[in-house]
């Protein structure tokens, strides 16, 4: 078995001096990392993950999660995501701790961060709000050597180590070249939209408008805001329809799908309406099923989930830093056949 002890020996150099390359701590001449680096690819070295384990065990890093999943059912894939991962990494005395809210209160995700501080938390996993002030706290936590991943949505000016989700500009352009696929070169569009405050729905705005640019009978005629919803999703969504009742086309930027729907299926409009919406939730799926949807844009929530966790152990079993800032799931479009 290849050990530590064996590569310092054949290298010339002390166990510290390997410990410190593997690791990337402190500081080693260049050519006596390189040197050891080729005897461990060499003899193909392997951490001892018995030996990560026990490490592990006596540091038992901590991640705190905050999710804004209450009432949005798109979160409990990301939220199964974290638990699988979770389990898998138990050995190594991980602890999870994982809190929920509803909506978009900033005052609300300051406390949570405030109290996930409080109990020491090696690594945050957070969907962050989009205000100035959340910004300022993750980058506080990251100043005092917390790893932060932001899952499913990020924050401007914000110093997290990672983001994993979907790219919500090209999400926006897709449901736009999606639904000219399904209306032809004309429709007058309803946005239904989740929260001005999550950047992703934003951005996912953008790219659809800037898409639209390309089909010039696409018109939107108005906006309903639903905070992700259900319950708001169907009132403001059937507020608008009644409003406008030439709207022919429905562009739901996020949660709320469901609400939305119902509301289309109360005016009788289901027919008559093209609806591009996003996620395979069950109730989403329900809707698929009775024809009220054709198609959605899947983000792999699930992937979304794991993934940041995993992040999360490599870096604070592995002392392994992300090797990129971004990690984009694709976004993928969605028949009933191939859910």
């Amino acid at each position: 078995m290849v050990t530590i002890k064996k590569i310092a020996e054949l290298c010339g150099v002390s166990r510290g001096t390997v410990d410190r390359v593997l690791n990337g701590r402190g500081r080693v001449k260049p050519e006596t990392a390189e040197a050891v680096m080729n005897m461990v690819k060499q003899l193909g070295y392997k951490p001892n993950p018995a030996g990560k384990a026990l490490a592990a065990r006596r540091h038992r890093p901590i991640v705190g999660v905050i999710l804004n999943s209450e009432g949005n059912a798109f979160f409990d894939e990301i939220i199964r995501g974290i638990e699988t991962a979770e389990s898998r990494y138990q050995i190594y005395g991980m602890k999870l701790t994982m809190r929920r809210m509803k909506g978009y209160d900033v005052e609300a995700q300051l406390a949570l961060i405030d109290e996930l501080e409080s109990i020491h938390v090696s690594g945050l996993i957070i969907s962050p709000i989009n205000d100035t002030r959340i910004a300022e706290a993750i980058n506080a936590l990251v100043d005092k050597g917390v790893f932060v991943v932001n899952v499913n949505n990020d924050v401007q000016n914000c110093r997290r180590q990672c983001y994993v989700g979907s790219d919500y500009t090209n999400g926006g352009e897709t449901a736009c070249a999606l639904l000219q696929l399904l209306r032809g070169q004309t429709a007058k569009i309803g946005v239904v939209t989740g929260s001005r405050q999550a950047w992703g729905h934003e951005l996912r705005l953008e790219g659809f408008q800037r898409r639209m640019e390309k089909v010039p009978g696409f018109s939107i005629l108005a906006t309903a805001v639903n905070k992700d919803d259900e319950i708001r999703s169907y009132e403001e969504t059937k507020k608008m329809l009644e409003e406008h009742p030439d709207i022919d086309s429905l562009f739901i930027v996020a949660g709320g799908v469901y609400g939305a729907c119902r509301a289309v299926v109360s005016l009788k409009k289901e027919k008559d309406l093209t609806i591009v919406a996003f996620d395979s939730t069950p109730t989403t799926v329900d809707m698929m099923k009775q024809g009220v949807l054709k198609t959605i844009i899947y983000q792999h929530p699930y992937q979304q989930g794991y993934r940041a966790m995993d992040l999360a152990f490599q870096y604070l079993v592995n002392d392994q830093k992300p090797e990129r800032e971004r990690y984009i799931l694709k976004n993928e479009i969605k028949l009933l056949e191939n859910l």
